[in-house]
C-alpha cells in the first residue's frame, strides 16, 4: 500500500483514540487489509488451535498426579510454588499461534496461556474496518471476556454484578496500554470497579482480599508475567546475568494468600508458568499417549514435532540445521528463537553451542504458505476457557515478531446455525 494511503489510514486509527501507535521504529505496524476467511477455513484454524488446548489441559491434569513429569522443565523453587498455588488451573485466556503450510496442513507452534497481547489490534480494527464484507472475527469477544470474568468471580462466591477488579501489569511499559485501557472500558461498562497498578502497589487488606493502591479486589487480572514474577536467569551462556533476578516473594505472598483464601481470584492462574514453558510442548509429545485418544490426535496433527534440546545429538542438530527452530523456555514474540532455514551455518552454530543446557526446545520447522508478496500469515486464534473467541493476524516475512504488521480477521458469510454464544464464557479448562 502507497505511503501516502498508509497515512491516511493511520490517521483514522489515532482519531478513534484506541490506538496511538499505527507506527513502529517509523514503520507501518497496522495492516488496513483484513485477512477474509471463509468460515470453512476459520473453523478449521478454531479447531486445531482448541484441540492442542485441550491437550495441554490433559497434560496439566497429568502433571498434578504425577509431579515427577515436571522435572525437565526445570522449574526453580518459586517457580514451582506458582505452579502448585493453582494446579491444574492454568487458563482463562490465551492466544493459539496457528500457520497454515505448503502441504495443506495446520501447525500450532505454541499457545500463549501467560499474558496474550494484540487484543487491542484485533478488536478496534474489526470495529473500525466493519464496513467491509464479511463478518467481524472478533464482535463478541469483549461481552465473552466479561462473562468469563463474572464465571470466574461466581466460583469463589462473589457477586458477579458489583464487582472490583484490578488489572495488573508492568506499568513502565506501555505497549500493551491500549489493551489495558480497553479492558479497563469493557468492565466499568459492565458496571465493575476497576484499579490498575503494578505487582509492587499490591497490599494484603483485612477482609481476606488483595489489595491494589489500597482497593480491596475481588478479581485481579494478570497482565504480568509469571517468569517476571519468580526467579530470573539467563538462557545464553555468554549473557550478562539478568538484572532483578530475584522473585517478587512480596507481592506474590500477598496475591496467593488471597486467592488461596477464596478471597480474591487471579486470572489467568499462576499455573499458567507451566504451560507457557515451551519445554511444555516437548512433554505433550513424550506423553502423548496418555492423554487419550482425542489430544493424542491434536498433538500428532498440529503441533510440530517437538524436543528438548539436549536429547537430539549435537552432530544432528548441525546436520540438519535447515529442519529446526530453537527456543528457549519463556521466549516470547520472536525472542530469543532462532530459524536454522533463516540464519547462516556459523550463526547456528554459536546459537547451540551457546544455549544454556535445560533451557531450550528444538522445534520441527514447518513452511508456512506465503502471499504474493512472501508474507507469511500467523493467525493468532484467542480462546476464553478453551473455545475461540476471536481472531488476530500477523504478517511477515521472517518469523514472527514485534515488527509483524496486525490485521483484523473478517469470515466471508458464517454459517447461521455456527454462530457462537456472546455471552458464554466457554468451558473453563482447570
Amino acid at each position: 500500500m502507497p505511503d501516502v494511503a498508509y497515512a491516511d489510514f493511520a490517521q483514522r486509527v489515532l482519531d478513534d483514540g484506541w490506538l496511538p501507535d499505527p507506527w513502529l521504529d517509523g514503520a507501518p505496524r497496522l495492516d488496513p487489509q483484513p485477512v477474509v476467511l471463509s468460515p470453512e477455513r476459520a473453523e478449521r484454524l478454531c479447531a486445531a488451535a482448541e484441540g492442542v488446548a485441550l491437550a495441554c489441559d490433559a497434560l496439566c491434569q497429568l502433571l498434578t498426579i504425577e509431579p515427577q513429569l515436571l522435572e525437565p522443565l526445570g522449574l526453580q523453587p518459586v517457580q514451582a510454588a506458582l505452579w502448585w498455588s493453582s494446579a491444574p488451573a492454568w487458563h482463562c485466556l490465551a492466544r493459539a499461534d496457528v500457520f497454515e503450510t505448503d502441504d495443506g496442513g495446520i501447525q500450532v507452534c505454541e499457545i500463549n496461556c501467560d499474558t496474550p497481547s494484540g487484543i487491542a489490534e484485533a478488536v478496534v480494527l474489526g470495529r473500525l474496518l466493519d464496513s467491509l464484507d464479511g463478518t467481524d472475527a472478533n464482535r463478541t469477544f469483549p461481552a465473552r471476556w466479561v462473562a468469563m470474568l463474572r464465571r470466574i468471580a461466581r466460583s469463589i462466591g462473589k457477586d458477579p454484578i458489583a464487582l472490583t477488579c484490578g488489572l495488573i501489569s508492568p506499568t513502565e511499559q506501555t505497549e500493551d496500554l491500549p489493551m489495558l485501557l480497553l479492558w479497563r472500558h469493557w468492565l466499568e461498562q459492565a458496571g465493575w470497579r476497576v484499579v490498575e497498578g503494578s505487582p509492587f502497589n499490591l497490599q494484603a487488606h483485612p477482609d481476606g482480599r488483595a489489595a491494589l493502591l489500597g482497593v480491596p479486589c475481588d478479581v485481579v487480572v494478570r497482565h504480568y508475567k509469571t517468569d517476571w514474577w519468580a526467579e530470573r536467569q539467563t538462557v545464553w551462556l555468554d549473557e550478562q546475568p539478568v538484572l532483578d533476578a530475584e522473585p517478587l516473594r512480596g507481592p506474590l505472598q500477598i496475591l496467593l494468600s488471597a486467592q488461596l483464601a477464596g478471597a480474591t481470584a487471579v486470572v489467568n492462574p499462576m499455573g499458567a508458568i507451566v504451560p507457557q514453558n515451551k519445554r511444555f510442548l516437548a512433554l505433550l509429545w513424550q506423553h502423548r499417549a496418555r492423554l487419550g485418544a482425542v489430544a493424542q490426535s491434536a498433538i500428532e496433527a498440529f503441533v510440530p514435532r517437538t524436543h528438548l534440546l539436549e536429547e537430539l545429538p549435537i552432530e544432528q542438530i548441525h546436520a540438519e540445521q535447515a529442519l529446526w527452530v530453537l527456543k528457549s523456555d519463556y521466549g516470547c514474540e520472536g525472542d530469543e528463537v532462532v530459524v536454522g532455514a533463516e540464519v547462516p551455518p556459523e550463526v547456528w552454530a554459536n546459537a547451540v553451542r551457546q544455549a544454556i543446557p535445560g533451557r531450550w526446545i528444538a522445534q520441527r520447522y514447518f513452511s508456512a504458505t506465503r502471499d504474493e508478496n512472501g508474507a507469511q500469515l500467523n493467525i493468532g486464534v484467542y480462546l476464553i476457557g478453551g473455545d475461540s473467541a476471536g481472531l488476530l493476524a500477523r504478517r511477515s516475512v521472517a518469523a514472527t515478531d514485534r515488527r509483524a504488521r496486525m490485521a483484523t480477521v473478517r469470515v466471508s458469510a458464517p454459517p447461521a446455525d455456527n454462530e457462537r454464544a456472546q455471552q458464554s464464557g466457554g468451558a473453563h479448562h482447570g
